[in-house]
């Protein structure tokens, strides 16, 4: 048996990652398995497995393998003849009967059987191991799992020892990370040929716990999304120059802030200083003709909107736009779309386009005009751009992100567990960094302001694609590094961005 490299971690990322849908996993599986001597690569998943749990529990006598009949059970039934012929009390449940299943799985199965694996005689009423290793169902999951599978699921999942789910938690689905029905809740997963992007969004971090991956020296290329780096964000942190000025970083605009809503304004404003903008302008929507001091940061500028919405100077900033902008947005936006030259536009900002069937064609006529958008919706509001039920975006969130963006021309940088952003002609990517504790109001606003603050400060170099990637990273990386118990309140999230980047080795 040919040994492959050890599992790495994913995560915390230090690279970008490509990741694989299950049609390029199961191309990446047959051109490996054309290339090699027979059952050579589920030898080394089931290497890969047993290696991992090892490594996991060095000190477990028991370990209970649930196989399924597949493939996945295949990987499994290595998994249990390696530990068992390493000294370790290997046993097997069986969902299924592998008679059935592919060549590999039946000729790994023999192989437990020739080793002496014992295996349980029904379904346990409870794990009884001191780990439990979860090979039942991988890439095959298309529905709500039901009989024995269901309830094999939910019996691991009412045990106590740790549980290695090999290549996914069975019940998650790999593309997209939604669970129907049960779902193994895993403490580990080892991804085996490539990364799926179901493991970093939507379910899939609640539902694979730590992450590895074991790439079974196949080394596969190419992929169908990207799980993002910090690549872009140190792009994004390189120091300044000592000749540059505060002209060398852009004029930015925020246009927000209805009546009782002014501090979602302020805090993206806050967020664009922070971030490296040069001048930033304040425009509050409440007071329509009057300028809003905001006395504990007296750096930014305010100004009554109507002087903020000149053409010249439009065609010259980075604006934000929405932000607490409640009904009074709409009164801005057709200035705003025909004359920014960079825009982000979020929250009631995204409300008003979803309605206005001319404001939705004024954000398409931008980009052949050579004007830069990102939209930065949550779930609901890309379901209203897109005229769908939000769990439409949530079942396939990359898919809805591409279509977004591909509907309104533009970047679309779609929030929530595993954010999204999407950018026609560019790769898809997933953000790996942050968790819940950025659920609370207004961290939304800042990440607006501070992706446009960046892309103010590197106008020059910096595309709409990779700002909001950047912005992304470092706003979910900001949350990491926060106190463990409760969310991060948004006015102390600015902070807490600026030290993540203080500590970001700048790029080369």
């Amino acid at each position: 048996m040919t040994a492959s490299p050890r599992p790495q971690p994913v995560l915390p990322v230090s690279r970008d990652w490509p990741l694989h849908r299950g049609p390029g996993c199961r191309a990446i599986e047959a051109r490996a398995a054309a290339a090699l001597p027979p059952h050579t690569l589920m030898a080394r998943a089931g290497q890969a497995v047993a290696r991992l749990a090892l490594a996991l529990a060095p000190h477990a006598r028991a370990i209970e393998l649930w196989c399924g009949p597949g493939n996945n059970g295949g990987d499994g039934f290595v998994a249990a003849t390696l530990l068992r012929a390493w000294g370790k009390d290997a046993r097997i449940v069986l969902v299924g009967d592998p008679a059935g299943g592919p060549d590999d799985a039946r000729h790994a199965w023999q192989g437990s059987r020739d080793a002496g694996v014992p295996v349980a005689e029904g379904l346990p009423e409870r794990v009884s191991g001191d780990l439990a290793v979860d090979a039942l169902l991988g890439l095959g999951v298309s529905r709500a799992l039901s009989g024995p599978l269901a309830m094999a699921v939910a019996r691991l999942n009412g045990g106590d020892a740790p549980l290695l789910a090999v290549d996914l938690p069975t019940g998650l689905h790999g593309d997209t990370g939604v669970v129907q029905g049960v779902a193994v809740q895993a403490t580990h997963t080892l991804a085996l040929l490539a990364l799926k992007p179901g493991l970093f969004t939507a379910h899939g971090r609640d539902h694979a716990g730590r992450i590895w991956f074991d790439d079974l020296s196949v080394g596969a290329t190419g992929g169908d999304a990207v799980l993002v780096g910090p690549c872009a964000a140190r792009s994004l942190s390189a120091a300044r120059r000592h000749a540059q000025h505060k002209g060398s970083f852009g004029d930015l605009m925020v246009l927000g802030g209805a009546s009782g809503m002014v501090g979602a304004a302020v805090l993206a404003a806050r967020a664009a200083m922070a971030a490296g903008a040069g001048r930033v302008y304040l425009g509050v929507l409440a007071a329509l003709d009057t300028a809003w001091f905001e006395p504990a940061w007296p750096e930014l500028m305010s100004r009554p909107v109507a002087h903020l919405l000149a053409p010249p100077q439009l065609a010259q900033a980075t604006v934000v736009c929405g932000c607490g902008g409640g009904d009074a947005v709409r009164e801005v936006l057709p200035p705003v779309l025909h004359h920014a030259r960079r825009l982000v536009l979020d929250a009631d900002g995204l409300n008003a386009v979803a309605v206005d069937a001319g404001l939705q064609r004024a954000v398409r006529a931008r980009s052949a005009r050579g004007l830069a958008t990102v939209l930065t919706p949550h779930p609901l509001e890309a379901a209203r751009l897109l005229q769908v039920p939000s769990a439409e975006v949530q079942a396939d969130r990359l898919a809805a992100a591409d279509r977004l963006a591909e509907a309104m021309r533009c970047t679309v940088l779609l929030k929530g567990s595993g954010t999204v952003v999407a950018t026609p002609q560019q790769p898809t990517s997933i953000n790996p960094t942050g968790d819940a504790r950025l659920a609370t109001a207004g961290s939304g606003d800042v990440l607006a302001g501070w992706l446009a603050g960046l892309w103010s400060a590197h106008a020059a170099s910096a595309s709409s694609h990779v700002a909001a990637q950047a912005a992304a990273w470092l706003h979910g990386a900001a949350v990491e590094h926060a106190p463990a118990v409760g969310p991060l309140r948004a006015s102390r999230l600015v902070d807490a961005l600026v030290r993540t980047r203080a500590a970001l080795p700048a790029a080369r």
